[in-house]
């Protein structure tokens, strides 16, 4: 599948005044988006790993929270990524169920990622960008709110450089590398799912790139509105 995203912007995504937009993007996206966690808990300039923190809705006898992660189906993941994943599998869908989405599940993403183009198989983002992509889901799980439609399809999140190297028409500096894109599909239409993106931009709720594709629609929070 051709995957020609990340158009208008050539210059790297993780430079360092890259990485202050983000940071400065998360303040907001966390804020406008309703989020219960401080963004600062989820955006770092450093590169350590994040803490891992998995919110369900159970109720243990003392009136607390308990947590637990959500469940996988691995019958439907290629059982050799799996293995390559290793114990980083559970942990990262773990911390995607931290995030508490409502309209797009933990195995949405992962699913994204289980992917292959000749040899070389795609890989989970490294724990230094997990923070990275929380913004993105959030939009993208407002987005699904807007259009009152479920997410049919994230096609493509993260993408290892090695893996981005041999999708078609990728750039070199994808935002996917960068762990903060997108591309998805809805039962509307790409230009609907695009003028949705646009309409929650407008109104102050992220800054970042929506591009409209044939079949698909990317979305990033790059920290700078660009359109294709």
């Amino acid at each position: 599948m051709s995957l020609p995203t990340d158009s208008g912007d050539s210059r790297s995504p993780l430079s360092p005044s890259r990485r202050g937009v983000l940071g400065t993007l998360g303040f907001g996206a966390f804020t406008f988006l309703g989020s219960n966690t401080p963004a600062s808990a989820l955006f770092s300039r450093k590169n350590d790993a994040p803490k891992v923190t998995v919110n369900s809705s159970s109720t243990n006898n003392r009136g607390t929270t308990a947590v637990r992660a959500a469940a996988l189906d691995l019958s439907a993941l290629p059982p050799e990524w799996v293995a390559r994943q290793g114990g980083e599998l559970k942990v990262y869908a773990a911390y995607l169920t931290s995030v508490r989405l409502q309209r797009l599940t933990p195995q949405q993403v992962i699913e994204a990622h289980a992917k292959k183009h000749g040899q070389v198989w795609n890989s989970l983002p490294p724990r230094s960008l997990w923070r990275q992509m929380v913004p993105t889901l959030r939009v993208l799980d407002r987005v699904a709110m807007e259009l009152g439609q479920p997410v049919d399809e994230v096609v493509s999140a993260y993408r290892s450089p090695i893996y981005n190297a041999t999708c078609s028409g990728a750039r070199r500096g994808s935002w996917h590398q960068a762990n903060v894109a997108v591309d998805v599909k809805f039962s509307a239409s790409p230009s609907t799912v695009a003028g949705a993106a646009r309409s929650l931009r407008s109104r102050g709720l992220f800054r970042g790139g929506v591009g409209r594709y044939g079949t698909f629609t990317h979305i990033d929070t790059r920290g700078q509105n660009v359109d294709w």
